[in-house]
């Protein structure tokens, strides 16, 4: 560990290591002790073939895979072997596959299962019908209500669409998910989805928001940081003359939002953003659009 001896590096491991003799253990012990990721991948399988603690073993193999570059194996190991893990633990089990579709490149795959867990949500099945959901990050507990879930995903969302070029699906979802927990982050991509339409004036007023200060995160630097490059780039293009979302851009919209898709979000908006402004434009406009699809 840098700035400290190999003791307290020791004291670490151990602590995250489980006590015991089974494959998983010794998985475990191999990942985290020895720092062997390859022989922790093979002690893994051992564990999931011989029903030791699969979910967890699934899980961390996965995660050990896509260290070592090979998330197409970590995908095809989840897909073929979740159906031995327990239904709790599916949860946890997608949002490792989101991870790994995003590391590929697998931007279909990616919204598919981010439409889904969204669905899950606004259908009341999310956390195993509880309100809130322990989550662990960096070796520590904590708790995530269904609303930060909710924003989260709409974030992962906005930014699947921002990799298929569909800026105005992104603004959409980005939106969303600002009202329901706002954070400077996901206001920088949204900045950058109207940057992408030349719709400069309104992405100046979301980024000053992040410099302002006025959303939760704008006080980390790296936002900031960003948003002052944004916002440097939204003045060097002031100049173009933004254009009008074209019939093409909100049909491209529509082919990803189904219906049924787009009401569950709005059903979901009603119960978690606040009174005002549930409705964005923007689903106003298209519902409009297909209506006229549909004449």
């Amino acid at each position: 560990m840098e700035g400290g001896g190999g003791n307290s590096d020791q004291i670490v491991s151990n602590a995250k290591v489980p006590s015991g003799d089974s494959p998983y253990v010794r998985a475990k012990h191999a990942q985290l002790v020895h720092k062997d990721p390859e022989a922790a991948i093979v002690l893994f399988w051992k564990a999931i073939n011989a029903g030791d603690r699969v979910d967890s073993a699934l899980k961390d193999m996965a995660v050990v895979m896509k260290q070592l570059d090979r998330s197409e194996e970590a995908i095809e190991a989840i897909r073929s072997f979740r159906f031995r893990c327990s239904k709790q633990s599916q949860e946890s089990l997608d949002n490792v596959l989101i991870d790994l579709y995003k590391k590929c490149g697998k931007v279909e795959e990616q919204i598919d299962l981010l439409k889904r867990k969204l669905r899950k949500i606004y259908q009341g099945e999310i956390f195993n019908g509880r309100p809130t959901k322990t989550a662990r990050s960096h070796g520590k507990k904590f708790q995530v209500s269904v609303k930060q879930e909710t924003s989260r995903l709409l974030g992962n969302l906005g930014w699947a669409y921002m990799q298929k070029f569909n800026f105005l699906g992104a603004e959409a979802v980005y939106k969303k998910a600002q009202m329901i927990d706002p954070d400077a982050n996901k206001a920088c991509n949204l900045a950058l989805c109207l940057i992408r339409q030349s719709r400069f004036a309104e992405a100046e007023r979301v980024l000053k928001d992040v410099l302002d200060g006025r959303l939760p995160g704008g006080d980390d630097p790296k936002p900031k940081r960003r948003a002052e490059e944004l916002l440097a780039e939204v003045r060097s293009r002031w100049e173009v003359p933004p254009p009008l979302p074209s019939p093409q851009a909100e049909l491209s919209y529509l082919l990803d939002l189904d219906d049924d898709f787009v009401k569950g979000i709005e059903r979901l908006m009603g119960e978690l953003a606040p009174p005002r402004s549930r409705r964005l434009p923007v689903f106003e406009a298209i519902s409009s659009f297909r209506d006229q699809l549909t004449c």
